[in-house]
């Protein structure tokens, strides 16, 4: 019998000095990181973190564990040719709007389609903050950057509409500010079988400073997002006293007491649905704002189907050996 290794998060901590700007969230997702880790059951040599170009991709250096730092926008293909050479590693991607959804969307949405089992967290601050402030895919109409002074003018991507449009079978939300839900919930990516995608609302307070503040202010954050959470209603609120309905074709946020609306009434989230339909409008939800796994939906991984092809395969093939080939 094996001992199994009990971590704690200073085991994952490099010896190199932490360099983002003081008061990014990027130090809160590294030490959410490092505090999930332990809790996953995993030898700290079986994980690698794969990044692009960014500074979210500064992470594997502050990680003690296997890291590759990657050209921008290829994490995702790098991760994948990891994950397939060897599946029995646990594999995250961590990248930034910029760096995913620009020159690297084309690799982002192909790794969810596929459904290959590695886990991608991706910073969204709305800009590129490693070069300096320039608008990016996530960028809103009217933003004013060092690429668009006088607002831009094109329309942004919304990360879990993209992802649940690629297919994607798993999709979560966090505030960047909130350490114990992103622990949380990088625990439950893990243990999914697939694809998970978690967009942090990160905050970068040099180049987009207040981009999330409607939602993640603690004076403001409860009566502005809502926390879903499998079989649970979605109620909200400083008192718990709010929750979302659907009226007709669209989602509505109610206040239970008024105008007969009880507990019962309120949604239960269901994120194992394998109909993307609610899914989908819950990530387009503004107000209030939808966090928590939104969408958790197992289906065979790109690894799995492969195994099972190359096992059928070889079960009606002639062929055992290299001299039954050139024989």
């Amino acid at each position: 019998m094996t001992t199994q290794i009990k971590y704690t998060y200073k085991d994952f901590q490099s010896d190199q000095e932490v360099r983002w700007c003081p008061g990014c969230d990027d130090y809160v997702i590294l030490r959410s990181v490092q505090k999930a880790l332990p809790q996953m059951g995993i030898p700290k040599e079986k994980f690698v973190f794969v990044s692009g170009i960014g500074c979210s991709s500064r992470f594997p250096y502050y990680m003690d564990n296997y890291g590759i730092h990657g050209i921008h926008g290829r994490a995702a293909a790098i991760a994948t040719g990891v994950k397939l050479a060897n599946p029995d590693l646990t594999v995250f991607v961590m990248t930034g709007d910029g760096d995913s959804l620009a020159i690297g969307g084309n690799h982002f949405i192909h790794a969810v389609r596929r459904n290959i089992d590695m886990n991608i967290i991706l910073f969204n601050n709305e800009i590129y903050g490693l070069t300096k402030g320039q608008f990016s895919p996530t960028s809103r109409i009217g933003q004013k950057t060092k690429t668009s002074p006088y607002g831009n003018t094109q329309p942004p991507f919304n990360v879990g509409e993209l992802t649940i449009g690629a297919d994607g079978r798993f999709f979560a939300r966090v505030p960047g500010n909130d350490s114990k839900m992103q622990t949380e919930i990088y625990v439950e990516a893990q243990k999914f079988k697939g694809t998970s995608v978690v967009e942090v609302m990160q905050n970068c307070v040099i180049f987009n400073d207040g981009a999330y503040r409607f939602w993640t202010d603690k004076k403001v954050r409860d009566e502005h997002t809502v926390r879903v959470e499998h079989g649970k209603p979605m109620i909200f609120g400083k008192d718990r006293d709010k929750g979302l309905i659907l009226d007709g074709l669209k989602l509505k946020a109610v206040k239970i007491g008024e105008n007969g609306i009880t507990e019962d009434d309120i949604l239960v989230h269901d994120a194992h649905n394998p109909d993307p339909t609610l899914h989908l409008m819950l990530v387009r939800l503004k107000n209030p704002l939808v966090t928590g796994i939104i969408r958790s939906v197992r289906e065979e991984t790109l690894e799995e189907r492969e195994a099972k092809l190359t096992e059928e395969v070889k079960a009606k093939s002639k062929i055992r050996s290299f001299d039954d080939l050139v024989s």
